[in-house]
């Protein structure tokens, strides 16, 4: 049967799959059962919101047709007017036309789609998550994996809930050498890692102001709004810059900066919250716009042994770092040495006179098997690897699950508060509470709309 026209049949424990399983599958529970599939099972996509990165996974997912069978079934977004070149696109691609939604709730209703990939505005990343694990379906979400601290957490409770597969879109957690760099660094490469950076370099012009206005045809605008404060629709605070706006993004420090931030907290080998936060920066240069994020922003993190990480955006102009002339990477710090690390690149110096150590260049004899280094499952990067897991069942397959998202997606949410409010923070990270500030603590979450709102109990 042609693979455009097979249908998608989940395994159950019994039959082929139970049998293959043999031993193993007494590990699985019913409900995991039902999420596995074979390699052979026809994966219907969905991706929310097609205008930037969006765009990007319709033709990822629609290009692994031939060799994945995976297929974009249904391409949802708020702006119809972006449906045309969108759907040409992935039929070119594909070879089957995919069908256009505006409602990502109706997407969810459709029993015939099984993962949902979310590129929708950051403001919408959790609820979204939630409502897609809440109807049965798995999910490729981008970064940052949450809008604000408390429904990251609830995101999480979702996933496991439900017995849904999430992976969040930090990327470099499938890169292969980057999984080096970090497994040197948790070998004692450099010795002890006691302070991790990153860096996001990257200028940025004024958008300038513009008027309200009048919502084009086309556009459902209140659907976009959906959890966030309801403001007249500006052009100026739509496509893209809704970035620079705390009610839907969260600035460049929580827009390219949660790549660099999750690096960071992988490299220090921390899973768990900061206790101290502060944050200092402004907004420089541009008078002709309405742009609320810093565009120059440091950040200190302290963990409660001390190890610090730091966190710095430069939104104007300067050079990079150290000898790679790093802009959008990071630095690491250890008792033996010191790496830098731009993209897959990285190399290390070690001693106080900086001889050059391992790197992404060396052999892997010379970088030395015996580190443990683990490949991505599924190979093929990270949307890859997302179909890996998804067909194997198994949250371990993932690179980058709920709780690692959401863990690295917190950091510069907490930045962001203790530059918002101008003061250091002490955090609770058990309880996910900011001591003794009122006023910070209300930043934790937001006031969400009636009918987009995230529940306590998911």
């Amino acid at each position: 049967m042609n693979n455009s026209r097979r249908k998608f049949i989940r395994k159950t424990a019994i039959g082929t799959t139970g049998v293959s399983l043999g031993a193993s599958s007494m590990a699985f529970s019913a409900k995991s059962y039902n999420s596995i599939l074979g390699a052979n099972d026809r994966i219907n996509m969905s991706v929310i919101g097609v205008r930037g990165q969006g765009f990007g996974h319709l033709k990822r997912w629609a290009g692994m047709s031939m060799n994945d069978n995976v297929y974009v079934k249904t391409i949802c977004d708020i702006d119809e007017r972006l449906w045309a070149e969108r759907v040409k696109a992935v039929e070119d691609i594909q070879g089957t036309k995919p069908g256009t939604e505006h409602d990502l709730r109706k997407v969810f209703d459709d029993k015939e789609i099984d993962a949902i990939s979310i590129a929708a505005p950051n403001h919408w990343h959790a609820l979204a998550t939630i409502w897609a694990v809440q109807a049965g379906k798995h999910v490729y979400v981008e970064k940052p994996s949450n809008h604000n601290v408390w429904e990251g957490r609830k995101l999480v409770e979702a996933a496991n809930k439900y017995d849904r597969i999430v992976q969040v879109g930090f990327q470099n957690r499938s890169i292969e050498n980057v999984r080096k760099a970090m497994q040197l660094l948790h070998n004692g490469g450099i010795g002890d890692v006691y302070m991790a950076r990153g860096l996001c370099f990257k200028p940025r012009d004024s958008f300038a102001r513009a008027q309200d206005s009048a919502v084009p045809e086309g556009v459902h605008y209140d659907l976009w709004i959906g959890p966030a404060e309801m403001y007249p629709y500006n052009e100026q605070k739509f496509h893209y810059n809704w970035h620079w706006f705390w009610n839907t993004g969260n600035g460049d420090i929580g827009n390219q900066g949660p790549h660099q931030w999750d690096i960071a907290r992988w490299g220090l080998n921390k899973n768990e919250h900061p206790v101290k936060i502060t944050s200092q920066g402004g907004y420089f240069k541009w008078k002709d716009c309405d742009q609320e994020t810093a565009n120059t922003q440091t950040a200190v993190m302290e963990y409660a042994d001390g190890k610090m990480l730091e966190f710095e955006t430069r939104g104007l102009y300067t050079a990079g770092e150290d000898k790679m002339d790093i802009k959008i990477g990071n630095l690491f710090y250890g008792t033996e040495g010191w790496m830098e690390l731009d993209g897959g690149k990285w190399k290390t110096y070690m001693g106080r006179k900086g001889e050059p150590g391992p790197s992404s260049e060396s052999k892997d004899e010379d970088q030395g098997k015996a580190l443990g280094y683990l490949a991505a499952p599924g190979g093929g990067g990270h949307y890859k690897n997302f179909i890996t897991a998804v067909r194997s069942g198994k949250k371990s397959d993932l690179t980058c699950p709920a709780e690692e998202g959401v863990m690295s997606s917190d950091l510069p949410l907490l930045a962001n508060i203790a530059y918002r409010t101008g003061r250091t923070l002490s955090f609770d990270g058990k309880e996910e509470q900011i001591i003794d500030d009122k006023e910070a603590n209300s930043m934790l979450t937001r006031e969400y709309r009636a009918s987009y709102v995230v529940e306590k109990n998911v």
